[in-house]
């Protein structure tokens, strides 16, 4: 039966009215266009953004990893410093009753020494024997004398008092010890005072590090013997 074109007409208007649309392919894919110019993402954008943020967590824990290994290895360091220098203040101190003990062997005169006083030489021993225990004790908690007569000037551990002109000895050498140095580990408790040659051959590095006399001139007594 056909419509009348009166009813036909209203029915279209109501529908145009009620926003009533046929659905069809076309208005599908319209409204996937318009998913995406309302900006929601898509399933390849959500997996390179999880991604990118697993690549940023895998990097921030293997920076993290870094920083603990070099807080142990630093840890590490400060303990094994501790035991190290921990009697560093009161070795320091303890010096100077060794040389107090070396000063009052040194101003005992000769004389005394070779007398037959059995009570002077048994003081004169026992004074020895304390400043040895003593050296003794400050060496097995890693404190070392130095005593470098005839090894290369070290401004490190050593302190020049005075040069000594001798040609025949390599220059910047220890030809004297005025006063004994001490150190505990590489630190200086108190440097080596020393004289220092002057004149001679330099001292030149070798191929190994090694430092050995360059040759320098002909003593007068080498050219009387030639």
């Amino acid at each position: 039966m056909n419509e009348h074109p009166e009813n036909k007409s209203n029915l279209d208007e109501e529908m145009a009215r009620s926003g009533y649309r046929e659905h069809d392919p076309e208005s599908k894919g319209a409204g996937a266009e318009r998913d995406e110019l309302s900006g929601e993402p898509s399933e390849e954008d959500v997996l390179l953004r999880l991604a990118a943020e697993n690549e940023e967590l895998k990097d921030r824990a293997l920076r993290l990893a870094a920083e603990m290994e070099n807080l142990r290895r630093r840890t590490q360091r400060d303990v094994a410093d501790a035991k190290t220098y921990a009697v560093a203040a009161f070795a320091r101190d303890m010096l100077s009753v060794s040389d107090n003990l070396q000063r009052a062997l040194e101003a005992i005169p000769q004389e005394a020494k070779d007398s037959d006083d059995a009570g002077f030489k048994a003081l004169i021993v026992g004074v020895q024997m304390t400043e040895r225990d003593m050296l003794s004790t400050l060496e097995r908690h890693g404190v070392r004398k130095l005593t470098p007569e005839g090894e290369k000037f070290d401004p490190n551990f050593h302190q020049a008092m005075f040069e000594v002109p001798n040609p025949d000895v390599p220059n910047n050498t220890v030809v004297q010890v005025v006063q004994a140095g001490f150190a505990i580990g590489e630190r200086v408790l108190r440097p080596a005072m020393v004289g220092v040659a002057k004149g001679g051959p330099k001292q030149a590095a070798n191929a190994n590090g090694e430092t050995t006399a360059e040759p320098g001139p002909p003593s007068p007594q080498d050219e009387k013997d030639a």
